[in-house]
């Protein structure tokens, strides 16, 4: 039996190789060229695969109206995992995107079994963080999936026309209704900017980390049925890797302890920090004859996601981890100022966002 990827479970994926060849992602590398700018995510392989990424490309070359859809799972405060999509928005957006946020407060209470008014609660803290992260809110949306209107809905209902119970479970593994529900509102979520209501916007990529493929590969099902009917068309889709935890495990807003979180205190980050599961030796004699093995390293995909943008600096790094060159203390010390320097200013600019009351202006909750 194949492997199943499950986009609500905690573990890391250890081989995205394999995901290229069983789940019949395409590697990013091949496209590169196409990409108008570049970044760092694309450079380091940190979005490793897509699907269709050069039709959504190329019809943005084309002068078409193409939009980017993401979901946030309001189960938890926002850590730098979640800051990886926040990156991939902005930069999607720089280069003339619109931009769609769902907040996945149905999802929430449904599969996570969260309180629907703190869900709502943390829903505009998702928003203000992404904002202060740098998207641009002139050119973007932001919805609660419990607060759109009655198109979308009806999007949920009709497509479980043509989907069957067997596709599912064959999609997702163990299934209920709740997941169900959550799953093809998912659907709607990504599909709707398609009608005109919504903006008509055909060319569609929805970025999102590898765990979350079963929801592209059922989406991509639906478009293809309701292409006739509907006039839809297949999203795009573009993987990154999943930043560890602390403890090598997928970092998760379930799990605090193992995450940097956006709002984390710069003195509580560093603590976390100083317990990290890192690549190096059993002993500092080993690891300057051995070197380290920053492949293996929370602290070095740090530098890699948000702490280096610089190549020569991380280039440095890297070589002399594997060198023996530099102990894990110096590094984590490193890593420590680097990552306090991120916090404060990126709390400083949260708080700028909340006090302006911007996020209530574009953000309509729930009515119960």
């Amino acid at each position: 039996m194949g492997a199943k990827l499950d986009p609500w479970g905690h573990y890391a994926i250890e081989d995205y190789r394999k995901l290229l060849e069983e789940f019949g992602i395409s590697p990013i590398d091949k496209i590169l060229g196409l990409l108008p700018h570049k970044h760092k995510y694309f450079e380091r392989l940190v979005i490793f695969g897509h699907r269709d990424f050069d039709v959504w490309l190329e019809a943005l070359k084309r002068g078409e109206k193409v939009a980017v859809l993401t979901g946030f799972m309001p189960s938890g405060r926002p850590h730098l995992g979640t800051a990886m999509v926040y990156e991939e928005l902005k930069f999607l957006q720089s280069l003339g995107a619109h931009i769609k946020i769902a907040i996945a407060d149905a999802e929430a209470y449904i599969v996570r079994r969260e309180d629907r008014s703190e869900v709502i609660r943390r829903g505009v803290e998702f928003v203000a963080h992404s904002i202060a992260w740098g998207i641009n809110p002139d050119n973007a949306e932001f919805y609660y999936q419990t607060a759109m209107d009655n198109e979308y809905y009806r999007l949920i209902q009709l497509f479980s026309r043509k989907i069957t119970a067997a596709e599912m479970e064959a999609i997702y593994g163990d299934i209920n209704p709740g997941k169900i529900m959550a799953a093809l509102t998912q659907s709607a979520d990504i599909l709707h900017l398609q009608l005109d209501k919504y903006g008509g916007y055909k060319y569609i990529v929805v970025p999102v980390g590898a765990d979350q493929d079963p929801h592209l590969r059922l989406t991509r099902d639906i478009a293809d049925r309701f292409e006739q009917e509907f006039g839809l068309k297949r999203p795009s889709s573009i993987y990154h890797k999943l930043l560890r935890g602390l403890d090598g495990n997928k970092m998760s807003k379930s799990r605090p302890e193992y995450a940097i979180h956006l709002d984390d205190d710069p003195e509580i980050a560093e603590k976390k920090l100083a317990n990290a599961l890192t690549g190096g030796r059993a002993t500092a004699e080993e690891q300057r004859r051995l070197g380290g093995e920053p492949w293996k390293c929370s602290i070095f995909e740090l530098y890699v996601y948000h702490l280096i943008d610089d190549e020569k600096e991380l280039k440095e790094r890297y070589d002399e981890c594997v060198n023996g060159k530099i102990l894990c203390g110096q590094c984590k010390r490193i890593a420590a100022e680097k990552l306090r320097k991120l916090l404060i200013e990126h709390q400083k600019r949260f708080k700028e966002v909340i006090t302006s009351g911007i996020v209530e202006k574009i953000l309509k909750k729930p009515s119960f």
